[in-house]
């Protein structure tokens, strides 16, 4: 079994700053992307960053120049650090990770519980 357990959401004033950290533990063989979504109330889901292992990373044309994506592969972590934050930034963000839990398995998506970030004065 996989968990990914996030942490660092919160209310911030717009122009602020957030950083979102998320641990991968239990059954990991292998971890291919990991990354960050958001859903906010009454939209989709929709991707905001995402960190291959080997480094590329991937950004939601709105959050790019304010977000900042890393992992720690040794650690299986990763951090959005979110600056500059907007009130349309607010929403339930959700850690995403592309995990083969043993050697003979396949790779399988696995998502973290959600953290709300809300920017409001």
């Amino acid at each position: 079994q996989v968990q990914l357990v996030e942490s660092g959401g919160g209310l911030v004033q717009p122009g602020g700053s957030l950083r979102l950290s998320c641990a991968a533990s239990g059954s990991i063989f292998s971890i291919s992307t990991m990354g960050w979504y958001r859903q906010a109330p009454g939209k989709q889901r929709e991707l905001v960053a995402t960190n291959a292992r080997g480094g590329n990373t991937n950004y939601l044309e709105s959050v790019k120049g304010r977000f900042t994506i890393s992992r720690d592969n040794a650690k299986n972590t990763v951090t959005l650090q979110m600056n500059s934050l907007k009130p349309e930034d607010t929403a339930v963000y959700y850690c995403n990770a592309y995990v083969r839990p043993g050697y003979y398995s396949d790779y399988q998506t696995y998502w973290g519980q959600g953290t709300q970030v809300t920017v409001s004065s």
